[in-house]
């Protein structure tokens, strides 16, 4: 049976990559879902939105103005929600270091309103949306979201009877999201340019797919306080310029403010709390309601080594330049031909 029959969903920053992905899997494959209210403040995307999910054929759809810094109009949101995707944040790392004070009314300030709202209503189960950029953090982005992912994952703490389950999903570069390297490699093409930042940069790699199914993952399975953490390949940003352009010139302009070399997901320091799901890693809370032994047996769950970590730049897994021609034909440009 679906995890969303006659379920009540509502996705922050609905119009964004992952929100839009989210909502076509949901069509595609629930369609027994009874509701699901797009949340967020740009209304020129909600209206172009809008003309992908006319009314007519998608009756469940609703599409609500607002911004998560406003707890009153989240709480008037989640009238009758039984589920909350988190999507919604600032996420340009050199914009976030120039406004900091406004990164953190919506990073930081936005995820305690959607959990206050979330108490003050009868939703069931959220799941937020994390980066790796929020692992061992060197740019307030990456801090924000660290104390999002915090907020939620104590959140389980303070819910006394309430039956809700906040869980977090955190995963690298999601392929052709807006703002991501390869949609912006491919408009520089034209140009004959490809500018890299540091030539050993490293990332990793999922498709908007692989984002979704992470957070339906957490949705179904999830019993609350855990950070989920895929295992998927990294690729070499001097690859992916090759993959794109490989007759561009490709100029080293230096690393932005507040950017790794290397992303982190998962520190030496998590390793303690850090569990081999399969498909999935997932980082535990310190304190929790449910018996750690009953998990491991319900999930076969296997502790990671000590000192285990994973970073993009140590990855066993890695695109190659080939594999990333397929993938961006595949997930960003069906027209896509080097």
């Amino acid at each position: 049976m679906s995890i969303l029959k006659n379920k009540a969903v509502l996705i922050t920053g609905g119009t964004g990559s992952l929100g839009k992905a989210l909502t076509k899997h949901i069509f595609e494959n629930h369609s027994s879902v009874k509701r699901v209210v797009i949340f967020s403040r740009d209304e020129q995307k909600q209206f172009q939105m809008a003309q992908e999910y006319p009314h007519k054929d998608y009756p469940q759809i609703r599409f609500f103005i607002g911004d998560v810094r406003d707890g009153e109009r989240l709480r008037r949101a989640m009238q009758g929600i039984d589920y909350v995707i988190h999507a919604a944040a600032m996420k340009h790392v050199p914009i976030a270091e120039y406004n900091p004070d406004e990164c953190i009314k919506t990073n930081v300030n936005g995820a305690q309103n959607v959990i206050d709202a979330c108490f003050a209503t009868k939703v069931e189960r959220v799941v937020a949306l994390s980066t790796d950029k929020a692992c061992a953090p060197i740019n307030l982005y990456g801090a924000t979201k660290l104390t999002s992912d915090k907020l939620f994952i104590a959140a389980n703490n303070i819910k006394g009877d309430n039956p809700i389950k906040f869980s977090v999903v955190r995963y690298g570069n999601v392929m052709g999201s807006n703002g991501s390297v390869i949609p912006f490699f491919l408009n520089k093409r034209k140009e004959g340019v490809l500018p890299i930042t540091d030539p050993d940069m490293t990332r990793f790699n999922i498709s908007l797919q692989g984002g979704v199914d992470m957070v339906m993952h957490a949705l179904e399975h999830a019993w609350g306080g855990e950070l989920f953490v895929p295992k998927i390949p990294s690729y070499k940003i001097t690859d992916v310029a090759e993959a794109i352009g490989p007759e561009c010139e490709k100029p080293e302009v230096g690393i932005r403010p507040g950017e790794k070399v290397h992303e982190e997901m998962i520190t030496s320091s998590d390793s303690y709390y850090t569990y081999d799901l399969g498909k999935y890693y997932t980082i535990l809370p310190a304190t929790h309601k449910w018996k750690l032994e009953d998990y491991i047996k319900q999930f076969n769950a296997k502790k990671v080594k000590k000192g285990f970590q994973y970073n993009s730049g140590e990855n066993e897994e890695w695109e190659t330049i080939e594999s990333l021609r397929t993938l961006i034909k595949e997930h960003v440009d069906p027209t896509f031909e080097v």
